[in-house]
């Protein structure tokens, strides 16, 4: 065996030696005050080098026979994902000192979940892809019931362990079926024997593959789990949940229905028409619903992921790839600024979650209520926010080159549009609370903190920056080839 081929693995072997160093320091550091700054910063500052030594990595990869191989595209969603860790980590440290958690466990099990990430999106076959699903899956089990003595967490917990299992298994299960219809895991091999008139076992197997993924992404009608794990989760693990562990896994099954089951293509794409229409629906609709800001932001997510999917019905893998991978930038930025909102009132105004604690939330706080209300016109993708330019290439890249069945996809872009009205009128429905309904005792002012501050100015900036900076979106385009 050739150990040198450990060093193409750049990102995952930087991201191992940051693990060894954190859990070095957690154990070596004497229990102090200084201790819970000194390795926050570490951790921080080591997770933000990774994300800059990762942009610079020119040429794709390739480890162990195929197993690995990395490309520019999923490089860049590595950079993305790093990015939003480090605002995980940042908007983490008011909730970490309050409430006295263990920092040094908590920062382990984010950066192994990362790992697991990398890991997806590196695959280069069923196996590796399986490994890194489990490796991202388990320390998020641990990070939901990280609130061991509160009652909604260790439920969260045992409902998000239950659907993970089940739909790892449904997956395998799938995976399985395409083993013994192609004879091979590896993605390249198994795309050489897809023909576009698959056969009973491979039909199977593709559909319980994407049933096993569409829980992982909160797909409807696979996303009952994703409310109750929300609300039960600490708030910035729910941030983590709903926009980092969603970017890895959308990409990743984009690459995959493209790259391995393309030739099947005219069998999955109605299944994710359908998919697509259902998940952007019922989020929305079911999002007006809500009383309670994180059950609120779950619903809102899964119409989110339908969005995220949109650009994977395209004709062109490189537009797609490209609107897919811009929209997790934007998403990232945007979800991250209300889940630091919220971390700021739970946590330091002491207000829970509920939606009316934010009435009259501009008497009192107008530059925390300001920055909600920019966050939440990005993702209705109101102008001129970075959240309308993601939408508009996702619709965009949606229609791409779709001259075999052009109805439908123009179809499905449409009932999207439809949509984004609807998720107007609930995101305005917060802007409301806090800026028109009238309150008798609203919040009192109160300071947010340093870590709240940083990480609502890096997402704030990011929101502003990526809509009116092309140079973004252009960096992600020549990473997919455009």
């Amino acid at each position: 065996m050739n150990y040198s081929q450990f060093l193409n693995m750049i990102p995952e072997f930087y991201l191992v030696l940051i693990l060894i160093i954190v859990f070095v320091m957690d154990f070596m550091l004497h229990k102090s005050e200084k201790k819970h700054d000194i390795l926050s910063a570490v951790t921080v500052a080591l997770t933000a080098v990774l994300a800059v030594r990762i942009a610079f990595l020119a040429e794709p990869a390739e480890a162990f026979g195929g197993i690995y191989v990395t490309s520019q595209i999923a490089n860049v969603m590595k950079v993305i994902l790093t990015a939003g860790t480090v605002i995980v980590l940042i908007m983490s440290q008011e909730w970490l000192k309050t409430a006295r958690r263990y920092e040094g466990e908590y920062y382990m099990l984010i950066l192994s979940t990362l790992l697991g990430m990398y890991m997806m999106l590196s695959s280069g076959s069923f196996l590796m892809f399986f490994l890194g699903l489990e490796m991202a899956s388990v320390p998020m089990a641990c990070l939901v019931a990280f609130d061991k003595k509160k009652k909604d967490s260790a439920e969260a917990a045992a409902k998000y362990v239950l659907v993970a299992t089940f739909s790892s298994g449904v997956m395998l299960f799938g995976i399985s079926f395409i083993y013994a219809a192609t004879g091979s895991l590896y993605f390249d091999n198994v795309a050489a024997a897809l023909t576009s008139w698959p056969s009973a076992l491979e039909i199977i197997g593709m559909v319980f593959f994407f049933s096993g993924l569409g829980f992982k992404i909160s797909l409807v009608p696979f996303h009952f789990w994703t409310a109750d794990t929300y609300q039960g989760a600490p708030t910035p693990v729910t941030g983590y949940l709903s926009v980092v562990s969603k970017g890895a896994a959308t990409l990743t099954l984009a690459i995959i229905l493209v790259k391995v089951f393309g030739p099947m293509a005219a069998w999955w794409q109605p299944m994710l028409w359908v998919v697509i229409m259902l998940t952007i629906t019922v989020g929305n609709l079911m999002a007006i619903r809500q009383t309670e800001l994180k059950r609120f932001m779950a619903f809102s997510s899964i119409s989110q992921a339908g969005y995220i999917m949109l650009a994977v019905i395209g004709a062109d893998p490189a537009a797609s790839q490209t609107a897919l991978t811009f929209y997790v930038l934007v998403y990232v930025v945007a979800n991250m600024s209300v889940f630091s909102v919220i971390s700021a009132v739970e946590h330091r105004a002491g207000a829970g979650t509920l939606m009316s604690a934010y009435n009259g939330l501009y008497q009192t706080n107008p530059k925390l209520a300001f920055i909600m209300t920019i966050a939440l016109f990005s993702l209705a993708g109101i102008p001129p926010f970075a959240g309308m330019f993601s939408k508009f290439f996702v619709f965009m890249a949606g229609v791409n080159g779709q001259e075999q069945a052009p109805f439908w996809p123009y179809f499905v872009v449409f009932i999207a549009l439809v949509n984004t009205v609807v998720s107007l009128y609930y995101y305005l429905l917060i802007v409301k609370a806090m800026y028109i309904k009238k309150e008798d005792n609203p919040l009192p002012v109160f300071a947010h903190g340093r870590a709240i501050n940083a990480s609502l100015a890096i997402c704030t900036v990011g929101i502003i920056l990526f809509g009116i900076c092309s140079c973004f979106y252009q960096w992600i385009a020549n990473a997919a080839g455009m």
